[in-house]
C-alpha cells in the first residue's frame, strides 16, 4: 500500500494518471505515414516551454545525462577549451562528462549552497583575448543543494566580455517548473529530461539547439553516433526517426503539453514557487537551514535542508521510507549525511505537500530531531491557507 504515497524526490516526479494512460498504448508503426501527425505538433509545442522561436528541439531516447551527451558531442571538438563553474553534483558530473571526452576544462570552484558565478565569468572571459573558451556551461537549478542560478546574468556577463562562446544550461530540473527563456537567454543548448517538469517517465532527452548550436555541428569532432544532431534533424524534418523512437513517451509529452497549456506556463510557474515557499516556511519553523545560501538562489523544484549537528541525513530518509512509506531525495556529494531533499516539482499539490512535509516531521520526531511535532506542518498550512485561490462563486 505505501506505493500509493507520493515520492518527494527532486526527479523522476509523480506520473498523474491522465499521463500514465497517455502512455498506456499498443505499439504502432513508427515508419507509418500517420507518425508524422503524432511527432511534428509535439516538436512544435515544446518550443513552448522552452520559450523559443528560433531554437529546434531534438529528442533523443536516453535520460538527461543523453542530453549533456549530445550537447557536448555534437558542437565541440577534443581539445576546446570550455568554462564552468562546480556548486553541487550535477555541475560536477557535466564537468567530470567534458572531461571524459577530452576537453580542456577551466573550473570555477564555487562554496557549494551558491551559485553560477557571473561576476568571475565575466573577468575569465574578459581575460580570454584569442577566444580560446568555445563554450560557458552552467547548471540552472543545481539539485543537489536546491539552487537556482540567474542565467540572464551569465548570459549578460557574457555580452559585456563581447566573447564568442555558446551558453549550455543544464535546465533539467527546472524547465517546467521554473521559468526559462532560451530566446532571451541566448542560451544555445538547453538540455532537459522527460521525467521532471513534465511529469512523464524517465526515457527521453529534450533537447533546445539554437541555430549557432546547430551550426557547430558541422565543425564539431567529438564522436557521436546515437546522439548526432544531424542524423535526428534530418529525420525528423521528414517526420520520422533515424532508429526506434520512445513511442509511448512521445504520446505521453503530447497530454503533457496538453495539461500544461490547460494550466497556463505561467501558472505552473507560480504553483511551484507557491509549494515551494510553503516548504521553506516549514523549515523555517524547524529551525533548520537551507543549503541555498541566499533567498534569490532558492530553487521551486526542490529544497535541500541541513540536518542539525549530530544527525545523519540517511539515517532520517531511510526512517522516513522504512517507517511511513514515504521517499525524500538523500544528501549528494558533500551534501550526504549533512542534508536531505524535499522535491515539490511536477504534478504536485499543496495537499500533497502537506503529506510529505507531515511524514518527514514525524521521522524527525522518532529520531528525537530538536523539532516540535507539527510545527513545520502547521507553518505550511497557515502559507497554503493565505495562499489558496479563492473560488469564483465564494468571491463573487
Amino acid at each position: 500500500m505505501s506505493t500509493q504515497n507520493p515520492v518527494f524526490i527532486p526527479g523522476p516526479t509523480n506520473i498523474p494518471d491522465r499521463l500514465r494512460y497517455a502512455m498506456s498504448i499498443q505499439t504502432t508503426d513508427h515508419r507509418a505515414p500517420d507518425f508524422v501527425e503524432l511527432l511534428t505538433p509535439v516538436l512544435d509545442d515544446v518550443k513552448k516551454v522552452f520559450k523559443t522561436t528560433t531554437g529546434q528541439i531534438i529528442t533523443f531516447p536516453s535520460s538527461g545525462t543523453g542530453g549533456w551527451e549530445a550537447a557536448i558531442t555534437n558542437t565541440l571538438s577534443p581539445g576546446d577549451k570550455v568554462l564552468v563553474a562546480r556548486y553541487g553534483m550535477f555541475s560536477h558530473r557535466w564537468i567530470d562528462m567534458c572531461q571524459r571526452h577530452y576537453l580542456d576544462v577551466e573550473i570555477v570552484d564555487c562554496e557549494w549552497g551558491t551559485g553560477a558565478p557571473a561576476d568571475i565569468f565575466a573577468e575569465r572571459l574578459s581575460a580570454d583575448k584569442n577566444h580560446e573558451i568555445k563554450a560557458v556551461l552552467v547548471t540552472h537549478n543545481e539539485t543537489a543543494t536546491g539552487v537556482k542560478s540567474d542565467i540572464a546574468a551569465v548570459r549578460s556577463a557574457m555580452d559585456v566580455s563581447d566573447h564568442p562562446a555558446m551558453l549550455y544550461v543544464d535546465c533539467v530540473s527546472s524547465l517546467g517548473s521554473m521559468d526559462f527563456r532560451m530566446d532571451e537567454w541566448g542560451v544555445d543548448l538547453a538540455v532537459s529530461g522527460s521525467q521532471k517538469g513534465f511529469m512523464l517517465a524517465t526515457g527521453m532527452a529534450i533537447v533546445g539547439v539554437s541555430e549557432k548550436a546547430m551550426k557547430a555541428t558541422e565543425t564539431a569532432k567529438c564522436p557521436r553516433c546515437f546522439f548526432d544532431f544531424r542524423d535526428m534533424a534530418g529525420a525528423n524534418a521528414k517526420g520520422g526517426f533515424p532508429y526506434t523512437p520512445p513511442l509511448q513517451l512521445i504520446y505521453g509529452l503530447r497530454e503533457s503539453l496538453k495539461m500544461i497549456e490547460e494550466e497556463g506556463l505561467e501558472n505552473v510557474f507560480a504553483r511551484h514557487y507557491r509549494l515551494a515557499e510553503g516548504v521553506r516556511q516549514a523549515v523555517r519553523a524547524w529551525g533548520l537551514q537551507l543549503c541555498a545560501k541566499t533567498p534569490d538562489l532558492y530553487s521551486d523544484s526542490v529544497s535541500a535542508i541541513y540536518v542539525p549537528q549530530g544527525f545523519d541525513s540517511d539515517v532520517l530518509t531511510n526512517h522516513a521510507f522504512d517507517t511511513y512509506g514515504v521517499s525524500f531525495g538523500v544528501g549528494l556529494g558533500e551534501m550526504a549525511g549533512k542534508a536531505f531533499r524535499i522535491g515539490h516539482l511536477g504534478s504536485l499539490t499543496d495537499v500533497m505537500a502537506l503529506s510529505g512535509l507531515t511524514a518527514i516531521e514525524m521521522s524527525m520526531a522518532d529520531l528525537n530531531y530538536p523539532v516540535k511535532l507539527g510545527s513545520g506542518t502547521i507553518a505550511a498550512q497557515e502559507y497554503y491557507r493565505k495562499t489558496a485561490a479563492v473560488p469564483q462563486q465564494q468571491a463573487a
